[in-house]
């Protein structure tokens, strides 16, 4: 064989040794591609957990709504009728805003002890240990309708703003234990709109119950009807409660909660959920930006509810949580409708001050509605966009830091305004408040 013949042999069996290796890779290729949709099928075979949302569900958000109005209605009950219980008890106009104020104050500390019983014992202790001490502040109250036992009465609010701490970021994590993903918003406004209507009802129902009059004994007659009145119904919610409220559902409403159900207890560690947390820069801008619309509002409320206008602001504020909880239930759309509603109230701040001293009384009613829906509206919006920035972290956990910072800021602001008030008058009050927005 010559050696050109040689050379043709060699190129043709090069040739054909390239082609099997091409097939080789090409069948390699053919059959991982089989076992990948093997192991897909495989895994599509395995069933997920069953979801299902109950009816009992709607008694469980309206129970802790109702319970919730009970505890704020008496947040304003003092300072409401502050006249009236300064002349009754003999104490000055700033002890009767400690009444008020208690409420911030005893939050800040406890919140971390009560959201770490959250996590370990669940909503049910939650709402047992919340409801027993609110009923237990509102006797001790009943005990107190004698014009030296200002300290008893005092006792008997401070049980009452213990309980607020096991109630009020309580909305959030009742809406994603029982509700499903298309109405979680709607049922976390509903939570808030019960402590709106309280505060509503607390500008409404002491002036009534308990009218200006010079003799005491007579007053303390007025009052004792209020105060019983106030236990009755926290009685009734107690034992509802204890009979009604339900830890969880048997089957949880959503993916989400099965997969949260299925992680042992002994992997997780509260200390290190509080260290993700404050590690996490977009919600440490939240709790900032939460707690200064929210004191805000708070420090607002506390000025103006001796009159109608504070109470318009609660009202228009009860129809802005529902309508931005629902919305978010339709759009998702959290980080543009917190931005949105944060203008929106930083634009009623000024209008609410410009508008005071004009002196058309409807004109304030106005502006200080659309104040009070976008502020108050801002609740239910802080609490859920919290929950999409911290997932999986624990509702509960996420919900407390932010009323947290909201009680910092509203006794710094409460406080603030006092002096302001008193050395510059209302206008410069309210321009503060728009310079901390």
């Amino acid at each position: 064989m010559s050696e050109k013949e040689a050379f043709k042999d060699s190129k043709v069996n090069g040739a054909n040794n390239e082609e099997d290796l091409e097939k080789q890779a090409k069948e390699a290729e053919v059959l991982n591609h089989k076992d990948q949709l093997q192991g897909a099928e495989e895994q599509c075979d395995v069933p997920l957990p069953p979801t299902r949302l109950y009816r009992r569900r709607w008694i469980i958000v309206f129970l802790f709504s109702s319970y919730s109005l009970c505890n704020s209605f008496q947040w304003i009950q003092y300072g409401i009728i502050n006249n009236i219980f300064m002349h009754f008890y003999g104490v000055d106009a700033f002890t009767i805003d400690w009444m008020s104020m208690i409420y911030m104050l005893t939050y800040i500390p406890f919140i971390f002890p009560v959201t770490w019983l959250l996590d370990k014992k669940g909503l049910r202790v939650i709402a047992l240990v919340a409801t027993a001490l609110n009923c237990a502040g509102t006797w001790v109250k009943v005990l107190s309708v004698k014009p030296n036992l200002f300290a008893v009465t005092f006792f008997g609010q401070f049980c009452c703003s213990f309980a607020q701490v096991f109630i009020l970021g309580m909305p959030s994590r009742i809406a994603s234990v029982w509700f499903g993903s298309e109405e979680v918003s709607t049922a976390c406004s509903i939570g808030v709109f019960g402590n709106q209507l309280g505060i509503a009802i607390g500008f409404l129902v002491p002036p009534i119950l308990v009218p200006n009059v010079e003799d005491k004994d007579e007053l303390a007659h007025y009052i004792s009807i209020m105060f019983y009145i106030t236990a009755g119904v926290a009685t009734v919610l107690f034992l509802l409660v204890v009979f009604v409220f339900q830890e969880r559902p048997t089957l949880p409403p959503t993916q989400a909660q099965a997969v949260a159900r299925s992680i042992p207890p002994e992997q997780y560690s509260y200390t290190a959920s509080i260290l993700r947390l404050l590690r996490n820069k977009p919600f440490i801008l939240l709790i900032i930006t939460y707690g200064l619309n929210v004191g805000c509002f708070y420090a607002v409320g506390e000025e103006v509810n001796a009159g109608r206008i504070g109470l318009t602001i609660v009202i228009a504020g009860m129809v802005g949580s529902l309508i931005c909880g629902i919305w978010l239930d339709r759009t998702k759309t959290y980080k543009q409708t917190t931005l949105a509603v944060y203008f929106m109230s930083l634009v009623g701040m000024i209008v609410y001050a410009a508008t005071l001293d004009l002196g058309h009384l409807w004109v304030v009613f106005i502006t200080a509605g659309a104040l009070g829906f976008f502020m108050t509206g801002y609740l239910p919006l802080g609490f859920e966009f919290a929950v999409e920035l911290t997932y999986p972290e624990c509702e509960g956990t996420s919900s407390g830091l932010l009323n947290c910072s909201a009680q910092v800021f509203g006794i710094i602001f409460t406080i603030c305004q006092g002096k302001i008030i008193d050395a510059y008058g209302h206008w410069q009050e309210i321009s503060s408040s728009v310079s901390f927005f």
